[in-house]
C-alpha cells in the first residue's frame, strides 16, 4: 500500500481545491455572461417592441447558450420557450439547396443542367431565347426571374398556364444580373420532387431533418401545432403588433389534390420550414462543419463549399448562403435571413473560427432597413460580445 506524506496529501488537497475553484469561477463567469447578455437583449426588445425572441450561440462547433425571451402568444400571455417552433421564412431556401446538392452528389442531376428539362416546361427569358437558364442560375437568383406574377403556383411562369409569363423575366441576360426571387426556390423544390420521386416535405424530412435528429418540417399537419409561436406583424398606423394566422395555413385541401412535381409551392420550399432556433443551430453547424454534424454527413465538403461560394456580388449570394462582411466587426460571416408574416430570422456562422448565431423573433418594429434586420443584428453582436469575444 502506498502511503502519502503530509506534503503530498496537502498538494493533492490544494489541487482538488484549485480545480473546484476553477469550475466555480467558470460557472460564475458563464452566469455573469448570460445575465449581462439577457439584460442587454431585453433592452433591445423594448427598443424594437419585440414580442418574443429565441437565441442560440454556437462556440467551437457546439451549442453553448440557448434562451427564449418574451411571449409565444400575447392573447394567452404564454411565455416563449426553447422548444417552440417558428415558420423561419427564407432560411428555408438553404434546405432546398442542400437537397439539390445531395441529388447532384448522387449523379441524378447537375447544377449545369438546363432548368427547362428538370422542371418539365420551358424556362427561357423571351428577350434572350438562346441563353440556357441553368439550375445554378436559379439557385443563385441570377436566372433573370422575378416574382411579379406571384410565386405560390408554378402557373405564374408556365407558358402554357399564364399568358403573361414573360413578365416573370427581367431585361438582362440570364447569368449576368441578380434579383432575389422566391419563385426560384419554389421551382427548385419542384425539381427535387421530379428527380427524387419523393414529395418535397418528405424528402427534406428523410434526408436532412431525420439524420440530424431535428424536429421540424414544411407540412403543418405533420407537426405539433401547440409548439407554433404566433407570428405578429407590426401595424405602423395603429402602432401595434397584430397576429398573422395565415403563417401556419395547413393548405390541407390543396395537399389532398397534390400533384407531385408541380404542386410543390404549396409547401413553400422558398420559405415554409417550421423549426426551433436550437434545431436550426444544429443544421447551421452542419454547414459550418462543411456538411457534417456529430459524425452525420449530409453533404460533401465540396458541396458545402460550393453553397458558400459567392456567385452574385449583390448580396454576396451563393447557393442559398449569403456572405456578410459587416455583420460582426472583423469577421466574414456566412448564412441567411428570413422575413414573412412579421417574423424575422437570421442564421450566420464563421466557418474558420467555428462560432455562429441563430436568432428568431415572432414580431418587432424595425421599419425600413437594408440587409439584416437591425434588431437581430444588434442581438447577434450582444451574443458575440458576451459569449465569443
Amino acid at each position: 500500500m502506498m502511503i502519502l506524506s503530509d506534503a503530498m496529501m496537502k498538494l493533492h488537497i490544494l489541487k482538488g481545491i484549485s480545480i473546484t475553484l476553477l469550475i466555480a469561477l467558470i460557472a460564475t463567469q458563464s452566469h455573469a455572461q448570460a445575465t449581462k447578455a439577457g439584460t442587454d437583449i431585453m433592452a433591445k426588445m423594448l427598443q424594437y417592441q419585440a414580442m418574443g425572441l429565441q437565441v442560440v450561440v454556437v462556440k467551437k462547433g457546439e451549442i453553448s447558450y440557448t434562451h427564449a425571451f418574451g411571449l409565444k402568444d400575447a392573447e394567452s400571455n404564454t411565455q416563449l420557450t426553447d422548444k417552440d417552433i417558428f415558420r423561419i421564412a427564407s432560411i428555408s431556401k438553404s434546405f432546398s439547396a442542400t437537397s439539390i446538392m445531395q441529388l447532384a452528389e448522387a449523379k441524378k442531376l447537375s447544377l449545369k443542367d438546363d432548368f427547362s428539362k428538370l422542371v418539365g416546361f420551358k424556362i427561357r427569358n423571351p428577350k434572350f431565347p438562346e441563353t440556357v437558364i441553368t439550375l445554378k442560375m436559379v439557385m443563385s437568383h441570377t436566372a433573370s426571374i422575378n416574382d411579379s406574377q406571384g410565386y405560390f403556383s408554378l402557373d405564374a411562369i408556365n407558358p402554357d398556364k399564364n399568358p403573361d409569363f414573360a413578365k416573370c423575366y427581367n431585361n438582362y441576360e440570364p447569368g449576368t444580373g441578380y434579383q432575389y426571387c422566391n419563385l426560384d426556390f419554389n421551382m427548385v423544390g419542384t425539381v427535387i420532387e421530379k428527380i427524387s420521386g419523393e414529395r418535397f416535405d418528405q424528402y427534406v424530412k428523410h434526408h436532412i431533418l431525420d439524420p440530424l435528429g431535428l424536429y421540424g418540417g414544411y407540412c403543418v399537419d405533420s407537426l405539433d401545432k401547440s409548439r407554433f409561436a404566433t407570428l405578429y406583424e407590426y401595424d405602423a398606423k395603429a402602432k401595434k403588433l397584430n397576429p398573422s394566422p395565415a403563417a401556419y395555413n395547413p393548405r390541407s385541401d390543396e395537399i389532398a389534390k397534390y400533384q407531385i412535381g408541380y404542386s410543390t409551392p404549396i409547401f413553400s420550399p422558398t420559405g415554409g420550414m417550421k423549426i426551433s432556433a436550437t434545431d436550426l443551430a444544429k443544421y447551421m453547424t452542419m454547414h459550418m462543419n462543411k456538411g457534417n454534424y456529430h459524425g452525420v454527413k449530409i453533404i460533401s465538403k465540396k458541396s458545402a463549399k460550393e453553397m458558400q461560394t459567392v456567385v452574385a456580388e449583390k448580396d454576396n449570394y451563393g447557393l442559398a448562403i449569403m456572405t456578410k462582411p459587416d455583420l460582426i466587426p472583423g469577421y466574414i460571416m456566412k448564412g441567411h435571413t428570413g422575413s414573412a408574416y412579421g417574423l424575422y430570422s437570421a442564421m450566420f456562422f464563421q466557418p474558420d473560427e467555428k462560432f455562429g448565431f441563430v436568432v428568431i423573433t415572432n414580431g418587432c418594429n424595425v421599419g425600413e432597413y437594408d440587409g439584416v434586420n437591425p434588431f437581430l443584428k444588434d442581438v447577434m453582436n450582444i451574443l458575440y460580445d458576451n459569449f465569443i469575444k
